[in-house]
Order: structure tokens, then sequence, then C-alpha cells
């Protein structure tokens, strides 16, 4: 009996020591814990679930539904064509006026939509929030692409226009097109993330995110050339204005869509150079954001 009780005591005490420990298991992952942003990928079909659910939503209940995404940006051309182009006379100073316009004004509604919905991300998902756990950053970056999908709808109309006067497709302007989209794309998920965060505790934050949305549009060359802000600004000003990642993808549409179609029309100096460091400012800020969202996460539940 004695050797029995020996020998079971010797299996459970080998049994203990060959136990895999929670930390060692590669199969074990702490409940609440996150990869970050690189949770979306591993999340995929909550993902698609949310988007779709962000798309559905978007024209619930109106009449015109996803005219508005051709409407609206439509009537925000006209008026800036008719009051920049024709009234203030741009128009007669840069040729072919509204590709230029056009071509440049996507680029920051797209910004524009992604930022202000990335803002209140959070916040208009208090319940859901609140209920279960899922990576918090799916919501920022789910309201990033539901405004990439609403920003199809302005390219195709750009691009049908293009056609008629007579652009011609290449890979150049095509791999124009993708840097200058991911340039955006991951400078507004940064920007977003961050003030997704902040508004959860401080709702001013997206009263300070349509006040700054407000002077988007002047600060990149959308209503005038690249050459006229060069000829007001001293030269280290002018440079840090084109670093600025809105900017350096506007001038990459132009260059892909608009350069082509003028003879002798020319993009800023060094733009690759420019391209480079606010690529480098675009990632740095998402990382900025990364860290700022999760140093703010555990405060969601309580607050929204």
């Amino acid at each position: 009996m004695s050797s029995e009780t020996i020998s079971r005591r010797d299996r459970r005490r080998l049994a203990s020591e060959e136990r895999i420990t929670p930390i060692e298991d590669p199969e074990f992952t702490t409940p609440g814990e996150s990869r970050w942003i690189l949770d979306v990928f591993t999340h995929r079909e909550l993902f698609r679930l949310l988007l779709k659910k962000s798309t559905a939503t978007r024209y619930y209940g109106s009449v015109l539904g996803w005219l508005w995404s051709y409407i609206r940006p439509a009537m925000q051309f006209f008026m800036y064509f008719f009051v920049i182009g024709i009234v203030l006379g741009v128009n007669r100073g840069i040729e072919l006026f509204p590709i230029y316009l056009f071509s440049g004004l996507i680029v920051i509604n797209l910004f524009r939509e992604a930022l202000q919905s990335t803002t209140v991300s959070i916040t208009s998902n208090g319940e859901l929030i609140k209920k279960v756990f899922l990576p918090r950053e799916l919501f920022p970056v789910t309201a990033v692409f539901s405004s990439l999908i609403h920003f199809g709808p302005q390219v195709l109309v750009l691009l049908i226009v293009l056609v008629i006067v007579g652009w011609k497709f290449t890979f150049a302007a095509l791999g124009l097109f993708v840097l200058g989209l991911l340039i955006v794309l991951t400078f507004v998920t940064g920007l977003g993330l961050i003030f997704s965060a902040i508004n959860v505790t401080f709702r001013d934050a997206k009263s300070i995110v349509d006040v700054f949305l407000m002077f988007a549009v002047w600060s990149s060359p959308v209503l005038y050339s690249w050459e006229m802000i060069r000829g007001v600004l001293p030269s280290w000003l002018y440079n840090v204005y084109l670093i600025n990642p809105v900017t350096t993808a506007v001038e990459l549409f132009h260059a892909a869509f608009w350069v082509p179609l003028i003879d002798g029309a020319t993009v800023p100096d060094h733009l690759l150079m420019f391209t480079f460091a606010s690529s480098c400012i675009a990632i740095g800020t998402l990382i900025v954001g990364q860290v700022i969202f999760r140093s703010k996460e555990a405060d969601f539940a309580q607050y929204v």
C-alpha cells in the first residue's frame, strides 16, 4: 500500500514538473491580451461584419442613398470651381483647372471623412465595447476602410472625366496613385487612433477635429498651385509645408492624373525626397497613435 502511495505521489510530482505553464504554452493567450493594431488582421470576420454594418447604415432611411456619395463631392467641386476658379481667376492660371481641383479634392475628402468617423468610432460603439472584449482598434480601422469605400465613387467619376479628356493609363500613374493613397490612409489612421482615444474622456476632441478640418482644404495645393505657395513662404517653411502627408498625397495624385495631360506641367522639386519624409511622418503618427490609444484603452468601458 505504501509503495503504491509513493508511486502515485511520484507520478503527481512528475506530472506537475512536466506540466506546461501558461507562459510557455504557445496556444495560450491571456484574456484581454492584444497584438495592437495587428489584431485587426486576426479578426477578419468581425472586421467584415463591422464594415458591412457601417456601410449599410450610412444612408439608412435616405431616399437617394448611395447617390449622396456622388452628389456631395460634385456640389463641393462646383462651389470651389465657381468661386476659386472663375470668380478669383485661378482657372486662368492653371490649365485644366477642373482636373487639377478634383484630383486634389478627393484626397481632402477622404482625409476629412476618415478623420471625422474615426474620432467618434469608440464613443459611437459604446454599448458593444461594454459588453464584449474585442480589439478596440477594430473600430477606428473599420471607420477608415468605410471612408475608403465611399472614396471609390469619386475616383470613378474622376477616371471617367480623365478618359474623356485624353488621359491614358500607365503603371507609373497607378504607382503614384497607390503611394499617395497609402500615405494618407496611414496618416489618418494614426490621427484617428489618437483622437478616438482622447474623445472618450474629452468630448472636445470632436470639435477640435472639426475646426482642424476647416483648414484642411487650404493647407494643401488643391485650390491653388504649389508655385503660388512657394512664392510667399520662406524656403524652410515651404519645405515643412511639403512634408505634410496630405500635401504630398495631393501632389502625387496631381502627378498621376493632371501632369500627364499638360505639356510642361511640373511637380515640386525633390518630390521623391518629400514623399519619403512624409511617409516617415505618417508611419510615426501611426506608431504614436497606437501607443496613445493603448494607454487610454483601459478607460474606454468606463467613459463611453
